[in-house]
């Protein structure tokens, strides 16, 4: 394995999609640097499954509740690999409250993790790839909720909605480097932050979406594979919705009895 392998660094790699995301992008040629906030041993596994498919891989720690230094993990990772072709921003917070009711305190830790959080590692990464000189691709993982609330969880709605304005934002000033920057906005997709895994996606089990069942971490994985290589060179700024149809019959809206 030489030195020019190129560098994705995938955050909250340890489970669900950002795991997926790694091993497709490994399988794509790319060496990942795997970040976890409270399950090493996830991350540890899905090293072992990178260096499996022939890959390096390196884990560290990333706690973007403490801002603005706990984005510095990104630094240390691209220090060990020496560069950085990559970013997918997949670390996420998600908290239900009424907004009546809803605590400062809570609004804030939720932005600051997948706002904040974002924008912070996106800088250090933009700011490395424009050293290299050889462009780059940053992938933001939203929500069908960039694009339609979710009941009971203004913070995380308004937080998304800001992520993706953070995506164009930095799709038209990082162009000049050609550094692409998408975001892919999933549906209701089988992970532990939605209490389901993989293995639990049956047909009809979501009636109220017209594909009517949660969705893969693959079928989201795949996408973001694209979008970070070579492929996708011509696609920045969008926001690439995969929710099996939930934003034709948005489910949620109920009426107060």
């Amino acid at each position: 394995m030489g030195s020019n392998n190129r560098v994705a660094i995938v955050t909250a790699s340890d489970s669900g999609i950002g795991k997926t995301t790694a091993l497709m992008l490994a399988e794509r040629g790319f060496d990942i640097g795997v970040t976890w906030h409270s399950d090493e041993e996830g991350a540890l596994k899905t090293c072992r499954e990178i260096e499996a498919r022939g890959q390096r891989a390196e884990a560290i720690h990333l706690d973007l509740s403490q801002l603005p230094d706990g984005a510095k993990a990104i630094e240390t990772l691209i220090s060990r690999f020496g560069r950085i072709d990559v970013l997918v921003n997949n670390a996420g917070a998600m908290t239900k409250a009424a907004f009546l009711d809803m605590e400062y305190e809570q609004w804030r830790s939720i932005f600051k993790v997948d706002v904040d959080g974002a924008f912070l590692c996106s800088q250090i990464a933009a700011r490395q790839m424009v050293k290299q000189g050889e462009g780059g691709r940053i992938v933001n993982i939203t929500s069908v909720h960039e694009h339609t609330p979710l009941p009971d969880a203004s913070a995380y709605t308004s937080a998304k909605h800001a992520l993706g304005g953070l995506t164009k934002s930095m799709a038209m000033e990082l162009v000049q480097h050609n550094i692409l920057v998408n975001a892919v906005a999933p549906g209701a997709i089988a992970t532990p932050m939605n209490d389901m895994d993989d293995s639990e996606v049956k047909p009809g089990s979501m009636p109220n979406i017209p594909l009517a069942r949660p969705g893969h971490t693959k079928e989201i994985a795949s996408l973001v594979a694209w979008l970070c290589d070579t492929d996708a060179s011509y696609a920045t700024g969008q926001s690439f919705i995969v929710d099996g149809g939930f934003m034709l019959g948005n489910p949620q809206f109920k009426p107060a009895e």
